[in-house]
């Protein structure tokens, strides 16, 4: 499945990012970039929040990560921009459909 191009996300959340990020210490849980679905997590001291024009606003870690902000599920255990998305992906086998597009 192809990764979907960025989304703006609301403009609560980069000031809620940089909150968490004063803590000293964030942990983000996203869907990876490369291989979506695929789900992946980063933690530790954030060092910048940049904004890549077209290619996004990424949270930059001192590990040497960049998660894209509009693909962070959770940060710091509170739900992020792509909670709903997750949400959907993980609630469709519970659906009629099974996460088919054949109408039920």
């Amino acid at each position: 499945m192809k990764q979907p191009a960025f989304t703006p996300i609301d403009p609560d959340f980069p000031d809620l990012f940089q909150r968490e990020v004063e803590k000293g210490s964030v942990k983000v849980i996203y869907f990876d970039t490369e291989q979506y679905p695929d789900l992946k997590e980063s933690n530790g001291a954030v060092t910048a929040i940049i904004d890549k024009g077209r290619s996004g606003q990424f949270m930059v870690f001192a590990n040497g990560d960049q998660v894209r902000t509009d693909r962070i599920i959770a940060y710091n255990g509170k739900p992020g921009p792509a909670y709903d998305e997750y949400d959907a992906y993980a609630l469709a086998p519970l659906t009629c459909k099974a996460g088919y597009d054949d109408e039920c």
